[in-house]
């Protein structure tokens, strides 16, 4: 039997890879654990690929070598496994500092220049990894050998306010709704670097006539995507990590500036999913409840599946926070973060090897946990 005909007998399944920066790691050891557990020749489990922010990095890579499971982990956890910081950004004094600089230097120019996008920090090297780690051809021929039928990275139009999923794929028709919309083309690096820049820490980046930035903004409808390509059923490895418990008597402070950023990156990563899941989850009630004959065609049930982390990550973060390059510490103690703030925004950025791993082993340690119940949702109990 063909890949072809054997995708054709089974409901579509995608995966959705959501953003968080280095958080992304833990997504790793998810699916490091799912592969342990397949033969090892085996493809991706999974028919449609979508990916968001950091997680549309993962899900390339996953797509550029979609015809072997154990392979396509192994690519992407030694990259994870053996980051530095100043493999995604410029981390050293002159780096961090002389970005400033240029920065406040860019407010004494004409406002009719056209000049390079501002942020806080420079991503270049991430470009230049990217580039040497990713062979994006691979994917338009696991396409077209079958191992996939679709690919998607989302991105927000900082020129248009919409989110944006760009996708490859087999003869999928675009789409337009209310504040997104989906558009054929290929997956290049610049819609990479476009999905993952965090908005003010990384710049966007222009592609033909917009410019775009971190896909979790503007993105109402995470499912969205998923859903236009065909999928039936929607693996999703999150990266909301559950709330800390404070002890009796605690007297909440003040939040600060770093709080409120912290505050807000779990809002753009985190909020809309659990609000999307809630809404296709009354849609899927609705639509249980109508006789066959009364269902509109565009009208189906999507079941889904979440994991999302075990453990705090900022807490974590903390234990992690002397790994961080000077620079960068100085930096973020500039706007009130230490060790054991309560922001989450290093969580975010801290790109060390010692907490990306033990990222990925958080992952693993939950990926086994629920390993039977990720097999039965994947239909891969024989």
């Amino acid at each position: 039997m063909s890949i072809k005909q054997r995708n054709s007998d089974k409901a579509k399944v995608a995966l959705l890879l959501t953003g968080g920066g280095a958080r992304a790691a833990y997504q790793v050891g998810v699916l490091k654990a799912l592969a342990q557990s397949m033969p090892r020749t085996a493809p991706l489990p999974f028919q449609i690929i979508n990916g968001t922010s950091a997680g549309a990095i993962n899900s390339a890579a996953l797509a550029c070598y979609a015809s072997c499971m154990h392979l396509a982990v192994r690519k992407i956890e030694w990259v994870w496994k053996n980051f530095h910081t100043h493999m995604v950004y410029k981390s050293n004094f002159s780096g961090v500092y002389g970005r400033i600089f240029s920065n406040v230097m860019r407010s004494f120019k004409a406002d009719f220049l056209n000049l390079p996008p501002a942020s806080l920090l420079d991503n270049t090297p991430l470009r230049q990894l990217l580039s040497d780690v990713l062979d994006l051809s691979r994917i338009d021929r696991n396409l077209h050998r079958h191992y996939l039928e679709a690919v998607s990275i989302t991105v927000s139009s900082y020129s248009t306010g919409k989110s944006v999923a760009f996708y490859q794929g087999n003869n999928i028709t675009p789409w337009q709704r209310s504040k997104r919309e989906g558009v054929a083309d290929n997956i290049t690096l610049d819609l990479l670097m476009a999905s993952s820049a965090i908005p003010m820490v990384f710049p966007s980046v222009r592609v033909k006539h917009h410019y775009y930035g971190d896909g979790s903004i503007h993105q109402l409808s995470p499912l969205s995507p998923s859903i236009h390509l065909g999928a039936e059923k929607i693996f999703i490895i999150g990266v909301e990590q559950p709330k800390q418990h404070q002890p009796l008597g605690y007297e909440p402070h003040f939040p600060g500036m770093s709080t409120v950023a912290g505050h807000l990156l779990d809002s753009v990563f985190s909020d809309t999913l659990q609000s999307d899941l809630e809404r296709l989850e009354r849609v899927n009630r609705t639509v249980g409840l109508l006789p066959a004959r009364d269902k509109h065609k565009e009208l189906k049930q999507v079941s889904t599946l979440l994991v999302n982390p075990s453990e705090n990550f900022t807490s974590l973060a903390a234990e992690y926070y002397d790994d961080m390059p000077i620079a960068i510490k100085l930096l973020l103690r500039g706007i009130g973060i230490k060790r054991h703030s309560q922001s989450s925004l290093a969580s975010y950025l801290l790109f060390e090897k010692a907490y990306t791993q033990r990222l990925m082993e958080i992952g693993f340690n939950d990926g086994m946990k629920q390993l039977d119940e990720i097999r039965h949702f994947l239909n891969l109990e024989s």
